[in-house]
């Protein structure tokens, strides 16, 4: 599943620096300390190595 925003896309390569350990855990806050938490490795990754052309800053879940 690829990210729908920047910022979501940076959440995960955040995420996905610290289950890697080159990231203290505790650093973590906010949306990567909930995708560390609750994602895989590898679905960090697909979400980190999305492409950005094209995405908005931040995806808003109102309507």
């Amino acid at each position: 599943m690829p990210a729908k925003s920047k910022a979501q896309q940076e959440a995960a390569g955040i995420a996905l620096s610290a289950k890697r350990g080159e990231t203290p855990k505790s650093e973590l806050k906010g949306a990567s300390k909930s995708m560390y938490e609750s994602m895989s490795e590898k679905q960090l990754e697909e979400f980190a190595h999305t492409k950005r052309a094209g995405k908005p800053e931040h995806v808003s879940d109102r309507k």
